[in-house]
């Protein structure tokens, strides 16, 4: 049971009380994962008394593991009863104790008053890329060139020849080089050589992530000269890709490239709508949310670069010493206020519609997302935090009501979780979309997509 405490502006408070059966039932849940879980010498599994088993995890890990289970299930609820979308909250929980209710108040901040344009309005321009015989015949060439086979060639180097080379000196090796893919100094220096020959190959300079590389000069030995050999487009060709027929296999591709040019079109008039949204918009943005959303952003950054062991320190000495700090931080802030904007103007929209998501829906979706995740409800729930399964919520609730308005406007709504990932400071969250689900094909037939891989989505864009 949630009750309003104050609401002042955008700040708001309330209380929420837990019944003391949910707290019992929360603490059988507790102890009985523990019982599974926990072994203990001397007792079968389950039987261990609970006071054994509170030895071996410790005083006070039950009652921990209560009061987030029932903040977990419990804030989240609150929110939605009291229809409040808070962008922040902080919760106080009271004195937790098995056979009493618990009590926990919420202190934060809502989203400030928004206005939209008339978006029902809107001229969507958007379309998806035609996938002509042309985009067809590309995409096919690129399948020929990614399944082509190499042989010794007891000549000088041609353009389309792959070239083993030894590159000479301390650091040394030896790795193969595609002449047709190679950058043009690459390809000049080689072209013409033979095995054995040592050439020097002058590298201009250049910008390397975050390091700048003067011009220097490589010295390799040619150690060998292969050349490309294509296969001839016919049913053997679709066989070797596991398609009974060219035509199967043409088919197949076709339909392929139609669906991901149906997605690119569906994702171009998502945005191209949530730009129109952010543009009539008018609001109050408060200074301390784009702060906020700067300061989340940054720690996200920190942590990337941590897992690929860099200290931000020392990435934020570079920047300042290549003289581009400010202009990361400038970079930083536009991208805060704009995601802040966006999330505001699907706020409203969702308002605006009255679109609600039933607890049903939030479980099911919940529940499929752990699954994708290999992970436990529970455990999912763990990781996203009180505050992350409500900023989970709020997105879905966005998509929804993205989908509603493209739907009201004529475009066709794929589910892309609009939001999701801003919301939820969990890795988990970007999964939320899933795996994208191959054009239905007979069982005995592979995809083509499969064959051609991301080469498809090239050739779509390429189209237009």
């Amino acid at each position: 049971m949630a009750e309003l405490i104050s609401r002042e502006g955008n700040k708001v408070s309330f209380r929420v009380a837990v019944p003391a059966a949910e707290v019992n039932r929360a603490y059988d849940q507790v102890w009985a994962g523990l019982a599974r879980d926990v072994r203990v010498p001397g007792f079968r599994p389950g039987k261990a008394p609970r006071k054994v088993l509170e030895s071996r995890v410790g005083k006070g890990y039950v009652e921990n593991e209560v009061r987030d289970r029932l903040l977990q299930a419990h804030y989240p609820q609150a929110a939605r009863e009291l229809k409040l979308s808070l962008v922040d909250a902080q919760i106080e929980p009271e004195t937790l104790a098995s056979g009493q209710a618990f009590n926990f108040t919420v202190r934060g901040e809502t989203y400030p008053e928004v206005t939209l344009g008339d978006w029902r309005t809107a001229q969507l321009t958007a379309t998806a890329p035609d996938i002509t015989d042309e985009v067809l015949d590309r995409t096919l060439s690129d399948l020929q060139e990614r399944n082509a086979s190499f042989q010794t060639a007891e000549r000088p180097i041609e353009a389309t020849d792959q070239v083993t080379i030894e590159e000479l000196g301390e650091e040394g090796g030896s790795y193969p080089v595609y002449l047709d893919v190679a950058e043009a100094h690459v390809r000049d220096a080689l072209l013409g050589k033979s095995v054995g020959d040592e050439v020097e190959i002058t590298v201009p300079a250049h910008q390397h992530g975050d390091h700048e590389h003067p011009e220097h000069t490589v010295r390799v030995r040619v150690q060998g000269v292969q050349t490309k050999q294509l296969q001839e487009l016919n049913d053997e060709f679709a066989k070797s890709l596991n398609f009974e027929s060219l035509d199967r296999l043409r088919t197949d591709l076709r339909g392929e490239l139609e669906r991901r040019a149906r997605q690119e079109g569906d994702a171009a008039r998502r945005e191209e709508f949530v730009n129109h949204l952010v543009d009539g918009m008018q609001a109050d943005i408060p200074q301390a949310l784009l702060d906020r959303r700067r300061e989340s952003m940054l720690e996200e950054i920190q942590e990337d670069l941590g897992r690929q062991g860099v200290k931000w320190g020392e990435y934020e000495s570079f920047m300042r010493e290549q003289g581009k700090l400010d202009e990361f931080m400038a970079d930083l802030s536009k991208n805060a206020e704009s995601r802040v904007k966006r999330d505001l103007a699907l706020e409203r929209l969702a308002e605006d519609l009255g679109v609600q998501v039933s607890d049903a829906e939030f479980s099911s979706t919940m529940n499929a997302l752990a699954q994708a995740n290999g992970l436990t409800p529970q455990q999912l729930q763990s990781q996203l935090g009180p505050n992350g399964i409500n900023a989970y919520f709020v997105s879905l609730t966005r998509e929804k009501a993205l989908q509603q308005a493209l739907a009201a406007l004529g475009g066709d709504a794929t589910s892309t979780n609009e939001g999701s990932t801003d919301e939820a400071s969990t890795d988990t969250s970007d999964q939320t979309a899933g795996t994208e689900q191959a054009t239905t094909q007979e069982a005995s037939q592979p995809q083509a997509g499969e064959q051609a891989g991301e080469q498809t989505d090239a050739e779509a864009q390429r189209s237009e």
